[in-house]
């Protein structure tokens, strides 16, 4: 994935260096340019010196061509800006920002802008909720006829249950992460915009898993 984080300080910094070794093209913004010293000379991602919602800026970081945005800088007001221009501007697929003040959160996710906060999401969550919106095995047991696969809710199970993506013996939703919280499902729990599923699959039934996914 091409991401783009504004803002190179803990939050910043952090999830650059999570997402850049993971393989993924990731480009830095930050108006002070001592602030990239925190990522380390191993760096491989750009780095560039400005503004995060000033378009040339935006332009030069090629905001047209990218996956996702995250705002991470330390002011709500420049990161709600910021998420609104790429969400609204540059369409961009996916687009996250960091609220201090948690009572907004309802109104951004009404706009369609995942939020973070820097006392409720680790690095890792963030990362997570970044990259895995496709099919993606995270983990293999046994002797690799089961695979744990991580997704995010596609939008034609919102509103249907965990009952509706099981099948006995082959596929079965072990987790739910929700509003920065991970439970274990009940049969009769329903799915949620933005829910991260966590399913157990064996391998035969991973065909049928991405046609209930409508991945196939």
């Amino acid at each position: 994935m091409k991401i783009i984080v504004v803002g190179c300080g803990r939050m910043g910094t952090g999830l650059s260096l999570n997402l850049s070794k993971k393989g993924h093209q990731v480009t830095v913004i930050d108006s002070d340019p001592e602030a990239f010293e925190a990522l380390g000379k191993n760096f491989k991602g750009t780095k560039i010196v400005g503004i995060g919602f000033d378009r040339d800026v935006l332009a030069q970081a090629k905001i047209d061509r990218v996956d996702a945005v995250v705002c991470c800088t330390s002011s709500d007001e420049a990161n709600a800006v910021i998420a609104r221009i790429a969400k609204d501007v540059y369409h961009v697929p996916r687009v996250i920002a960091r609220l201090y003040d948690a009572i907004k959160a309802d109104i951004y996710h009404r706009l369609g802008i995942q939020t973070i906060s820097t006392t409720g999401w680790g690095i890792e969550r963030a990362a997570e909720v970044l990259t895995h919106n496709r099919f993606d095995s995270v983990y293999e047991m046994g002797n690799g006829n089961v695979s744990l696969i991580r997704i995010e809710v596609p939008s034609l199970l919102v509103g249907h249950t965990v009952n509706d993506l099981t099948v006995v013996g082959e596929i079965n939703v072990v987790s739910i992460s929700r509003d920065n919280k991970t439970f274990i499902p009940t049969l009769g729990a329903i799915f949620e915009p933005r829910d991260i599923l966590y399913i157990s699959v064996i391998n035969s039934a991973n065909d049928k898993l991405k046609y209930m996914l409508d991945l196939a």
